[in-house]
């Protein structure tokens, strides 16, 4: 650890109620995506506090919501970093499960709550204040900052790839760092080198001009939702492999890097499914519990809807059904090979049936060997004393596909929340102590790569 590193540490002890003033503050204004909330204002807000870093520092306008970029470069021989996060949060409704109002930050437990104290607004405003900790310090920064926040994450990030392509000289990086999501449940922290991806689609089945009589038209009449229970039977077998042709073809398998890491992330499997309820894991079985997250493909049936949902019952034989679904994806899968294996899958096996496509989004991984994991492991534990975990890819979908695919740059994911942060729920929260460390690894990250020559 360097001198500098040890003196921004103590402005971080000696500023840390100050620090949390100021961030119950930034969470306490709502900017609500879906609802288009105090989204301009809190962007606006954001502008000034990165020109106070003296940053260049702008609203980027989009067909959307604006982005908020900021840079500072002090030396063209550093590398650069571009912390990516989002400004927009969840609506915060059921307002009555709220043990206090989501838009007025409160302290109970250790712990700050408020909507976007941890999705993402905490996270993103703990590395501001990391970089503000390094100018306070020693008047500068240790290497190159882009800052990129966006206001559409909450509702699938629909302009980033437009935006990111347009933009791809001004967010020309070395690396990008997001921090969001939360640290493992033990608390211990976790650097991410990937995401799935994922492709959402209806199959939809329309039989006949009305509902029927089941008595009088059953066995004349085809039934829409078994149509449809039938089509579905033929894209995963009770083995749990997904049958649609060809869509497994591409995935390419996991590497021993990748393999060593799964066997070093704790894991009780037990206690997993005893917090779930569940009696078993899911087919297929044998299958290691890592590579189901991690490594293959998944089929899901979100909701299935037709016929009579009333109480009691109702001896109706449905014209008409439908059937929402997705799949997560792997590399190098696309939403686009996806979605043409299922289309040519439901011609051969239910030309009647419509398939519509819905949403997609594309894959990320970046190399585990990458020479960037070094300083950020260094990073994290000059920070907090504990080496951390490392997960090749995560289960769920982040649009991380734009910094290693339109930008060709790797992305790591280093979140600070507390695994149990609730976002998206009422009553989200942010420990403390967490906040804190996340201003003190976001430091310590700078510093890291600024010890790097490009």
């Amino acid at each position: 650890m360097t001198d500098n590193l040890t003196q921004i540490f103590d402005h971080i002890k000696a500023n840390a109620d100050s620090f949390l003033t100021r961030m119950m503050d930034y969470v306490s204004h709502p900017s609500i995506s879906a609802q288009n909330v105090g989204i301009r204002e809190v962007a606006n807000l954001l502008v000034a506090q990165l020109s106070e870093l003296g940053m260049q520092a702008e609203l980027v306008e989009t067909d959307g919501h604006p982005f908020v970029l900021g840079r500072r470069d002090v030396d063209p021989a550093k590398p650069t970093v571009l912390l990516y996060g989002h400004y927009d949060v969840q609506p915060p409704e059921p307002l009555e499960e709220w043990l206090s109002p989501p838009f007025e930050p409160t302290i109970r437990d250790g712990k700050v709550f408020a909507r976007g104290v941890g999705d993402n607004k905490g996270q993103h405003f703990a590395q501001l204040l990391a970089i503000e900790s390094h100018l306070a310090v020693t008047g500068t920064l240790p290497c190159n900052v882009i800052f990129l926040l966006e206001g559409e994450e909450e509702i699938g990030s629909p302009q980033i790839a437009s935006f990111v392509e347009k933009h791809a000289d001004r967010l020309n990086a070395d690396l990008v760092v997001t921090s969001d999501g939360p640290l493992h449940e033990s608390g211990t922290p976790v650097i991410v080198c990937g995401v799935r991806g994922m492709a959402s689609f209806e199959l939809r089945s329309k039989t006949a001009k009305r509902d029927t009589h089941s008595g009088n038209f059953g066995g004349v009449m085809p039934n829409a939702i078994w149509k449809l229970v039938n089509l579905l039977s033929t894209m995963k077998d009770p083995d749990g492999q997904i049958t649609i042709e060809g869509l497994n073809e591409p995935v390419i398998p996991p590497s021993n890097l990748e393999r060593a890491a799964t066997e070093r992330l704790p894991l009780d499997v037990d206690a997993i499914k005893a917090e779930l309820g569940l009696a078993e894991l899911d087919a297929p079985k044998g299958r290691a519990y890592w590579d189901r997250l991690m490594f293959h493909p998944t089929l899901t049936i979100n909701g299935f809807h037709g016929g009579y949902e009333g109480e009691g019952s109702k001896t109706v034989l449905p014209c008409e059904a439908f059937v929402k679904c997705d799949i997560r994806l792997v590399e190098p899968l696309t939403p686009e090979y996806v979605f043409d294996r299922i289309r040519a899958h439901v011609e051969k096996h239910a030309p009647d049936v419509e398939f519509v496509p819905l949403n997609g989004m594309l894959p990320s991984k970046t190399p585990m060997d990458s020479p960037y994991m070094v300083p950020l492991r260094d990073a994290i534990f000059d920070a907090r004393g504990v080496e951390p975990l490392v997960y090749p890819t995560v289960g769920g979908s982040l649009p991380d596909y734009v910094f290693t695919k339109v930008l060709g740059k790797p992305a790591f994911v280093i979140p600070y929340a507390n695994a149990d942060e609730a976002n998206h729920a009422p009553n989200e929260n942010l420990e403390i102590v967490r906040f804190i460390d996340g201003i003190r690894t976001g430091a310590a990250l700078l510093e890291n790569l600024g010890s790097l020559e490009k």
